[in-house]
């Protein structure tokens, strides 16, 4: 397996993609993102006419963005999330429903225009391209050594690919980053809002039988699974309780009171009240997370922070 590495303009920095040769080609696990840099990288050190098939960890635009690129300069075939298809599918309807799920809320409609412009502007969210298929859905190519397991939390599509003894983790286990749990809506049912804080709590456990593969994450260097989900737990605990003070009041009110007139940017605010919603979740069940941790050995290590965590909110 190797790594590629590109930079991005976004705050997260530099992002890898990974590429393994068989007998049929070359396979690639992510692409990086659609810019001078990104491009110049998967020309340089990837063959394009070998490319045979690349894989998707989850559908944010470091990570999926050369796909559309990629479909029209070689033959591969791109697999997707499910959930990433289904929001591609029905593209206007996620839009509207999106839209109405920030207002409820409590964000205005000037603030919803200025956060869409940026989602188009910069392409964050999937374009359509015709050869996908839905890893979920499909019967993986045979010689490969290649299976996957569904780690939602950080968005709702996240995969995990598994070849031989590692795991390509995309944004699923990271080393010193706070995978911002995005806000938005079901994309299983189109009614109400995906429950990220359930979906993580449920994927511990089966990020915990990873343990033992070498770790090929989205960035930065590779990491234990146990110290990646203790260093995301610690960090949970740590803003649950900024924000368990103002629980009771509108998101908007929570960021404003948190972080005064300091972040101004749509897309960030946006970020912020994700993880706001996240943090509200935790402290209205924090059993669902203890269950969790206990399950797989960790709480332990996380008791006396956890307690005193929940006690003050």
């Amino acid at each position: 397996m190797r790594q590629h590495s590109v930079p991005t303009p976004y705050m997260v920095g530099e992002v890898h993609f990974y590429s393994k040769e068989h007998e049929g080609g070359t396979v690639i696990f992510d692409c990086g993102p659609p810019t001078k840099e990104g491009k110049a990288a998967l020309a340089g050190e990837v063959d394009l006419k070998r490319l045979r098939h690349v894989f998707i960890t989850h559908c944010h635009i470091d990570h999926y963005g050369l796909a559309p690129w990629i479909e029209k300069r070689s033959d591969a075939t791109i697999w997707m999330p499910r959930a990433d298809l289904a929001r591609l599918r029905r593209r206007k309807e996620h839009e509207r429903k999106a839209a109405e799920l920030i207002t409820a809320f409590g964000f205005g409609r000037a603030f919803l225009e200025v956060l869409r412009g940026y989602f188009r502007r910069t392409t964050i969210m999937p374009r359509d391209f015709s050869r996908y298929r839905t890893v979920e859905d499909s019967s993986l190519p045979e010689g490969l050594g290649l299976d996957w397991i569904a780690c939602p939390g950080h968005s709702q599509s996240d995969l995990v690919y598994l070849v031989d003894d590692a795991a390509i983790s995309g944004d699923v286990l990271l080393r010193g980053i706070f995978q911002v749990p995005l806000l938005d809506l079901d994309l299983a049912t189109f009614q109400g809002r995906f429950r990220n804080y359930d979906a993580w709590c449920d994927s511990v456990r089966k990020l915990a039988t990873l343990r033992g593969r070498t770790i090929l994450p989205g960035h930065r260097v590779s990491v234990d699974v146990d110290e990646a989900i203790l260093d995301y737990v610690k960090v949970l605990l740590q803003r649950a309780a900024s924000v368990g003070r103002y629980r009771n009041l509108p998101v908007p009110t929570i960021l404003a009171e948190i972080f005064k007139d300091r972040i101004r940017d749509p897309f960030f605010v946006y970020l912020k009240a994700s993880e706001v919603v996240f943090m509200l979740d935790f402290l209205d069940d924090p059993g669902r997370l203890k269950g969790a941790l206990e399950s797989i050995g960790l709480m332990r290590a996380v008791e006396e922070l956890f307690g005193e965590t929940v006690a003050v909110s």
